[in-house]
């Protein structure tokens, strides 16, 4: 059932048992929910509850960021109209902090530009109202399967990346240009990171949505453009003669590996 005012309030039946902890376990999945509608509020945690999640509630974004300095979530729910500001904000606040925190966004506002913002700031996925809570719960899994590959690759990793003067750190997820340190938002390095991973490959929008966003839709390939021209700003001694990131006109992208080695 679409999630609405007039929705019910009874408890439903698990509908994915693999969200659920195994019997006799801690829960392993601690949940923040931030909304200031408090039924919605209670609805989305009745639902967790039953899927056996810890489920703590903030109405504004000043509890919220109180509930996250105070302890530690495998997931927010991000709903973006606050009574004490933009979720944008928080979203924000939270993407400067050293630990990576899977957010989804919750919101009315169903335009592509708003969508399109909220996944540039950093949120792992947008969900407008009205929804269900099925498209919630899978959407929840596709984000922790997510998190989960990126810690299995990240356990494997090998040692620096090195093109050039180019050198990229996975495990303390730093990138230095001739030694000096360059400022990175996580998909702007999570994205230069799965060039580096698969050089001279060629990649179009639609497949870089796909591995590192995680998600796949049209009209969200911009996203992919302006991700990559903030890059080259960043990596390229001249951006519009890029040397690492090229453009494959009519294709996409593909990262030249050049003299690239791995320690």
């Amino acid at each position: 059932m679409p999630m609405s005012a007039e929705v019910s309030a009874q408890v439903p039946s698990r509908l994915h048992e693999s969200l659920r902890p195994a019997a006799g376990t801690q829960p392993s999945r601690r949940v923040l929910v931030v909304e200031d509608d408090p039924e919605i509020a209670r609805m989305i945690e009745l639902n967790l509850d039953a899927e056996g999640y810890r489920v703590d509630l903030a109405g504004d974004g000043a509890t919220a960021l109180a509930r996250l300095k105070a302890g530690h979530y495998a997931l927010l729910l991000l709903d973006l109209a606050l009574p004490d500001g933009d979720g944008y904000d928080l979203c924000r606040s939270v993407r400067t902090e050293p630990v990576y925190l899977p957010i989804i966004m919750l919101s009315a506002r169903s335009t592509e530009v708003h969508r399109v913002l909220g996944l540039e700031l950093g949120a792992d996925d947008y969900l407008t109202k009205p929804f269900s809570f099925v498209e919630l719960h899978a959407r929840m899994r596709s984000v922790m399967r997510r998190m989960h590959a990126a810690d299995a690759q990240l356990a494997a990793l090998p040692g620096l990346i090195r093109v050039g003067e180019l050198q990229i750190d996975p495990i303390a997820r730093e990138v230095r240009i001739g030694g000096v340190p360059v400022a990175m938002t996580v998909r702007e390095f999570e994205l230069l990171f799965f060039f580096a991973r698969h050089p001279e490959r060629v990649f179009t929008r639609a497949q870089l949505l796909d591995h590192v966003w995680g998600y796949n839709h049209d009209g969200y390939e911009h996203t992919v453009n302006s991700h990559i021209n903030r890059l080259r700003a960043k990596i390229e001694a001249q951006p519009s003669r890029p040397r690492f990131i090229q453009t494959v006109w009519g294709v996409g992208y593909r990262f030249l590996r050049g003299d690239a080695s791995t320690c």
